[in-house]
């Protein structure tokens, strides 16, 4: 368990404040905290907003509903959404963050290989 700072301005108030939290540090920490019905609860409702937030970019890219849908239909959740298109870059963040050592540094390995071959 860690603690983290949390604040908030409400500048119409002019009005500050910050609070002390405690959170999990890894996913299962969490959920041993909080319970996983409140973690998924909330990380769905963040998603929400990030797929919100794509719907808009379609409308205002006057795209048909048929074409949101299918530029969103294989999102995942956790990984940016780009133009509604998965992100390879933070896929690849993401997943790099869920491996061990080892295969971080064959991972890591695999990656300048890749880039010495230009």
């Amino acid at each position: 368990m860690d603690v983290k700072e949390i604040s908030a301005k409400s500048p119409k108030l002019d009005r500050e404040t910050a609070v002390v939290v405690n959170y999990g540090e890894t996913l299962e920490e969490s959920v041993e905290m909080f319970g996983a019905e409140a973690m998924n609860s909330n990380a769905f409702a963040n998603w929400r907003v990030t797929l919100q937030a794509a719907i808009r970019r379609g409308h205002e890219a006057n795209k048909t509903d048929e074409q949101i849908q299918t530029e969103l239909e294989e999102a995942k959740m956790g990984i940016a959404v780009t133009g509604a298109v998965v992100d390879p870059i933070q896929a690849s963040l993401v997943k790099f963050k869920t491996m061990n050592q080892d295969e971080q540094a064959d991972y890591l390995e695999k990656l300048k290989e890749a880039a010495a071959q230009g």
